[in-house]
């Protein structure tokens, strides 16, 4: 069986950004890993920080239980997402733990720092998944095989300089969308606060406009999500595309301009 590792930064971060690819691979039969780094600590105005941590992984919780994905407790407080050994050693156990042929994570540059240091930290794990002088935390036996890793759109498709993203393959999620908002829908924390301050079902509606924005870069798809693949460097075949050839007519390549 085939294996996607979803890591993200916080809790929602995959619903907004991956979820409708994660379904999409679980529904062609692949075993799915669900990682935020971070707890969600700093993600509320009116708790203290156990209690929000606490809230938002339980919400984490259920919505990979949605599409039955394997979850992986968070490692870290919010905004201690660093590029660091100790913690790059943990992930690097959680990819050796998963076993994933795909690794799907954030945008290498976005507009916070605990997105692109997770994703730095995905691919510098999934890099060093076959080393045996790698050690990871806890201790975890090297693993072989080819992984490739994606990065999902940055937020609101620009980098941290306001300068348009565009992916290199694009993913229909037409077949994905009920379930991707079901799953932002188990957050109901973040909801609730944002429905209070910008109106009713903002947060899910704000998935929906990014969905909608990057099916309109297609061109071809109404909701889509958006994917660059990793230099295959160290990781895969040069040729290596697993979730183009998983999902078939559901993936386009971007158009070479």
């Amino acid at each position: 069986m085939k294996t996607v590792l979803a890591v993200a930064a916080h809790p929602d971060d995959i619903e907004f950004l991956m979820a409708g690819t994660l379904i999409l691979l679980k529904d062609a039969g692949w075993e799915a890993h669900y990682l935020t780094v971070a707890n969600g600590s700093c993600g509320t105005s009116t708790m203290d920080a156990a209690e929000i941590a606490r809230v938002r992984g339980a919400e984490a919780r259920r919505a990979a239980a949605c599409i039955g994905a394997v979850f992986h407790e968070p490692l870290v407080a919010d905004i201690e997402v660093l590029y660091e050994l100790p913690l790059l050693r943990r992930v690097a156990a959680v990819v050796r733990q998963a076993r994933p042929d795909v690794v799907l994570t954030h945008a290498p540059a976005d507009y916070m720092e605990d997105h692109q240091n997770a994703a730095r930290l995905a691919a510098t794990a999934a890099f060093v998944r076959g080393m045996p002088n790698f050690a990871t935390d806890p201790p975890v036996e090297p693993i072989g095989g080819e992984v490739c890793v994606y990065h999902a759109q940055p937020h609101g498709n620009r980098d941290p300089l306001g300068r348009p993203v565009r992916p290199g393959l694009f993913v229909d999620i037409a077949a994905a969308r009920a379930r991707k908002r079901e799953m932002l829908a188990c957050h109901e924390s973040q909801k609730s606060w944002l429905d209070e301050t910008q109106g009713l079902d903002s947060y899910l509606n704000a998935m929906g406009d990014l969905a909608r924005e990057v099916g309109r870069m297609s061109g071809r798809f109404e909701h889509a999500e958006g994917w660059r693949r990793r230099n295959p460097l160290g990781l895969c075949a040069p040729d290596a595309d697993p979730l183009a050839d998983a999902l078939g007519d559901r993936a386009f390549p971007a158009p070479v301009a």
